[in-house]
C-alpha cells in the first residue's frame, strides 16, 4: 500500500516541536505537550482516523498553552500536507457528524489545497483542564492555514464544553480519514484542474 508519512521538527523561540505521523496507520499515538487535556484530544485525532502520530512539544507553559497549542497546530498541517504529498487517487473530500453524549458536532474536510476554515461553535467556560477553550479555533486555524485545508467545524447541539471539543477532534480526525483514503475510480487527482494546490 501507498505510504503517507512524515516527520517536521519546527524550533522557535516560543516552542520545540517534533512530529512524525503516518495517515495510513492504526491508531497507535505518543504525545506528550505539557497540556493534558489537548494531549487526550490529538489522542482521539490519531485513535478515530487510524492515524499513526507521535508528538513531543516543548513551549512557554509559563506565559500560557497559545503557543504551545497552535504550533503543534502548524507542524501538524505541515505533516498533513508533507505526507499527502502529490494527492493522487485520494477522496479529498470527507465529513462526519459526531455525537458525543450531549454533544453534536459537524466536520466537514476538502484537501483542495486552499486553506480555509469556517468555525462555528460557542464556548461557555475559558477552560477545559489547562487549556483555553479559545484557542480551539486557532489550533484548527494553523492546521488549515500550513496544510491546505478547507475545514468546516459546527457545533449543532450540546451543552457540556468537554463534549463539544471532544466531539469535534474525533469527527476532524474520521472526516481526514474519509479524505485521505484511496479510490481506484480516481486516475490522478480529483480536480477537473489536474491539481490539488493554491
Amino acid at each position: 500500500m501507498l505510504e503517507r508519512k512524515a516527520q517536521v521538527h519546527r524550533k522557535t523561540n516560543e516552542t520545540d516541536i517534533k512530529m512524525s505521523i503516518n495517515l495510513y496507520g492504526s491508531g497507535i499515538s505518543h504525545i506528550k505537550t505539557g497540556i493534558g487535556f489537548f494531549d487526550h484530544m490529538l489522542t482521539h485525532i490519531s485513535r478515530h482516523g487510524f492515524i499513526d502520530l507521535n508528538v513531543e512539544a516543548k513551549g512557554d507553559l509559563e506565559v500560557d498553552c497559545h503557543h504551545t497549542i497552535e504550533d503543534v497546530g502548524i507542524v501538524l498541517g505541515q505533516c498533513i500536507a508533507k505526507a499527502l504529498g502529490d494527492k493522487k487517487g485520494i477522496k479529498r473530500y470527507g465529513s462526519m457528524i459526531l455525537p458525543m453524549e450531549d454533544a453534536l458536532v459537524l466536520c466537514a474536510i476538502d484537501l483542495s489545497g486552499r486553506p480555509y476554515l469556517g468555525f462555528d461553535a460557542q464556548f461557555t467556560v475559558e477552560k477545559v483542564g489547562e487549556m483555553d477553550t479559545e484557542i480551539v479555533e486557532e489550533f484548527f486555524r494553523a492546521v488549515c492555514i500550513h496544510g491546505g485545508l478547507n475545514v468546516h467545524i459546527k457545533v449543532l447541539s450540546g451543552k457540556n464544553n468537554h463534549h463539544i471539543i471532544e466531539a469535534m477532534f474525533k469527527a476532524f480526525g474520521k472526516a481526514l480519514d474519509e479524505a485521505t483514503q484511496l479510490d481506484a475510480r480516481i486516475e490522478g487527482v480529483l480536480s477537473t484542474k489536474g491539481i490539488l494546490e493554491v
